[in-house]
């Protein structure tokens, strides 16, 4: 039986479960690689430094992190089934041009520093395990461009997929440490709340790592390129679900390891490079070097899908040809962005006094000013009955989705302004 037979099954409610199992396997990917992008080198120094700070004081925040996560991932997966359009060709149809290059010239900035911070956790990463950034991150460069450029979408889609699972190591490296599960679970559902300001600047850093501007238009781009149809989009829904717990799982068993080593012998850290080194002495070699992997894992990741995010939206914005499957000459811009972007953020890092921590907090900055914009643009859309038909949000869903807009613009403009004070006091 092919698939369109199976989808035919399906909407007359028929489809036998291992053949629904087997669609859902289909149409698997771009939500669970999204989410576990969101992981990148930035994202796991913030949830190391959250565990060694703080100890298991921060747990509870992943909870309503998650259902936020949920809502926003879901509106864009769902705009992207029903109206095949990438977030940023709507944005442009229905807002115009100045908002989408606005968006545009942002998130360009804010990719490129980002994309020179995955680098710098490869740096970092190789560091540990003997490697100098002059060989790691030229070589990291190389191999990041050619999967993508000589790739295709199938076949990318299966290494993003594996380079997903390898997140594994830190609930490995957590759970070598024989965690309380009676203790961990009451503190996961106690919220514990403090005005001290390193304290809710923590909390701040965790929720913005969360929700940032680039994983929309990423996720909704690849939904769009790998053809969904409506009559598989429950299926979809529950890769985009599956994506949000894992990827918050991982940052659970991340705070965790830290808090239950580094914190309780009152280690000071900075960056994920030093949580791995702490953890040698702390909870031994193999949980360390499964840390350390991790990292590895995670900014060579990043570093490749964060580039494709920004050809992504710059394309479907200008209205050029983009995609996965179109070799270089068909789509030049989309390929020259992306080989831009990897170049320029390897390039950065081999400068020996290059400003990592101000390129850090400029990406901060600029995607903490840019997510409630996406996020309002993104309720409009789905609102938009013209555009959505009856898969509009319904009223329970529209509490919860404005609610988390709001509450993430008051928690990003925070971010923002905490960064910058900080910076601007050097």
């Amino acid at each position: 039986m092919n698939l369109q037979s199976l989808q035919r099954l399906n909407l007359k409610g028929r489809i036998p479960k291992i053949s629904q199992l087997a669609i859902f396997l289909g149409v698997l990917g771009p939500g669970i690689i999204t989410a576990n992008v969101d992981n990148d080198a930035g994202g796991i120094t913030t949830y190391s430094i959250a565990g060694a700070h703080f100890g298991y004081s921060l747990l509870w925040t992943l909870v309503p992190i998650t259902i936020a996560l949920f809502v926003v991932q879901e509106m864009c997966a769902r705009m992207g089934v029903v109206t095949g359009k990438g977030l940023a060709d709507l944005i442009r149809e229905h807002f115009g041009v100045k908002p989408t290059v606005i968006l545009l010239l942002g998130i360009i900035i804010a990719n490129l520093c980002t994309t020179t911070a995955e680098f710098a956790g490869v740096a970092a990463s190789m560091e540990i395990f003997g490697v100098s950034k002059y060989i790691s991150v030229p070589v990291a460069a190389a191999l990041v461009w050619l999967a993508v450029v000589k790739g295709n979408r199938r076949s990318l889609e299966k290494i993003f997929l594996l380079a997903s699972s390898v997140y594994i190591t830190y609930i490995i490296s957590g759970m070598m440490l024989h965690p309380d599960w009676k203790f961990l679970f009451t503190q996961t559902v106690t919220p514990s709340v403090s005005l001290e300001p390193g304290y809710l600047y923590m909390v701040i850093g965790v929720v913005g790592t969360t929700i940032t501007p680039w994983m929309q238009f990423y996720l909704q781009s690849t939904i769009v390129e790998k053809g969904v149809k409506l009559s598989e989009y429950k299926y979809t829904k529950w890769d985009v679900y599956v994506g949000c717990i894992i990827t918050d799982v991982v940052s659970y068993f991340i705070i965790f390891t830290c808090a239950a080593t580094i914190f309780v012998n009152g280690i000071q850290i900075e960056t994920a490079k030093d949580a791995a080194l702490a953890l040698f002495p702390l909870a031994g070699s193999y949980s360390a070097w499964l840390f350390a992997f991790g990292l590895l894992n995670a900014s060579l990741f990043a570093a490749s899908v964060l580039p494709l995010s920004t050809a992504y939206f710059l394309c479907e914005g200008m209205g050029w040809d983009s995609g996965l499957n179109k070799r270089f000459w068909d789509a030049p811009q989309f390929y020259l962005l992306y080989t831009m972007l990897i170049a320029f953020g390897a390039i950065i890092i081999l400068f020996p006094d290059a400003p990592l921590l101000t390129i850090m907090v400029l990406s901060q900055v600029i995607n903490g000013s840019l997510l409630p914009l996406v996020l309002v643009f993104m309720l409009m859309l789905v609102n938009n009955k013209k555009l959505m038909g009856e898969y509009v949000n319904g009223k329970l869903f529209n509490v919860i989705a404005w609610t988390t807009t709001i509450i993430m613009c008051i928690l990003t403009l925070l971010l923002v302004v905490t960064a910058l004070i900080p910076s601007l006091g050097k």
